[in-house]
């Protein structure tokens, strides 16, 4: 059963119509196909007037969306059932909320690394509801090394609220982890591609946002803070959330105009999390694509001008 937002409540009511509409028609033998086709085309209409016109906080509330694919499950569709997870950092454990392997993808390998969340109450808790240790920062660092070891380019997946806050994920190094994969990940002489599929929260996202190519769905965002956070700060309530969502520019469009990332994936008409087969599709032609071009660009060019590209952000002459 389909989850609606509240923006969302024109579609649902269109869509319950057009399901009773059908089932009288079934029911009286009356064809009522010309009613249904009346109804589809204002359903399409009056969603393409709701996604056109959507707000920052609303894009938020679409990249946490429960019925939105996560990592694995672009992973494995991309990969065609081909996918070999990998596990742990060889220092501490296997965080579940970061995950990792490769997989073929048109018939070349691929090092896969991503932030996954849980599809229900017990699975968002096995996942740490998507926010990694630094032992997933690790693990995930270690599973780009072995790519580099045997010449494999990397896609990341990033959709997380940030990293996890707790005091023993500090005192295991969080920030340390962060940093250093940040680091590393400039340095890379494979290609690496980076794609926001959902939420893009502070050092979280950064710690595998890296790359050659560093691009964004349509309704996602990607910031140092998130909007309630953010409110929480600046007017002690979570209250002002839209106002910080707005001022945070932290949308697709905003980071693309700004420089901060290189693309912009469009979504299905009605957004990703109601029509997964074509965003899955979408991707996999994006990664493909890229990973063609980049792989005909030297190591050494590739890294200079990554390095150039991260070092030119949030300067202005």
């Amino acid at each position: 059963m389909n989850t609606y937002l509240d923006f969302e409540e024109p579609i649902k009511e269109l869509e319950e119509l057009i399901a009773n509409t059908k089932e009288i028609g079934e029911n009286t033998g009356v064809d009522m196909s010309d009613k249904v086709k009346e109804l589809e085309k204002k359903l399409i209409s009056e969603t393409k007037k709701i996604f056109s016109g959507l707000t920052p906080w609303q894009r938020v509330q679409l990249s946490r969306h429960p019925d939105r694919p996560y990592s694995l499950a672009y992973i494995d569709y991309i990969t065609n059932g081909t996918f070999q997870e990998l596990h742990g950092d060889r220092g501490v454990r296997d965080d579940k909320a970061m995950v990792g392997g490769f997989g073929l993808i048109d018939g070349q390998s691929v090092m896969f690394i991503g932030q996954q969340k849980g599809v229900n109450t017990k699975m968002r808790q096995y996942r740490n509801f998507g926010m990694p240790n630094p032992e997933g920062y690790r693990k995930a660092l270690r599973l780009m090394r072995l790519a580099e070891k045997f010449n494999k380019p990397i896609v990341t997946f990033i959709d997380t609220p940030g990293a996890f806050p707790g005091l023993e994920a500090e005192e295991r190094g969080q920030g340390e982890a962060i940093a250093r994969n940040i680091y590393e990940m400039m340095r890379l002489k494979v290609p690496v591609i980076c794609i926001i599929i959902g939420e893009g929260a502070s050092g979280g996202a950064l710690g595998i946002g890296v790359g050659d190519k560093v691009t964004m769905l349509e309704n996602t965002w990607y910031s140092v803070i998130s909007p309630e956070s953010c409110s929480s700060i600046l007017w002690r309530s979570w209250n002002y959330k839209e106002k910080a969502a707005e001022a945070l520019k932290l949308t697709s469009s905003d980071m693309k105009k700004n420089g901060l990332v290189d693309d912009v994936i469009p979504e299905p008409v009605n957004g990703a999390h109601r029509n997964h087969e074509e965003m899955f599709e979408t991707v996999k032609k994006y990664i493909v694509k890229n990973l063609d071009a980049l792989k005909k660009v030297d190591a050494d060019k590739r890294i200079d001008k990554r390095i150039n590209k991260f070092c030119k952000m949030g300067v202005w002459k």
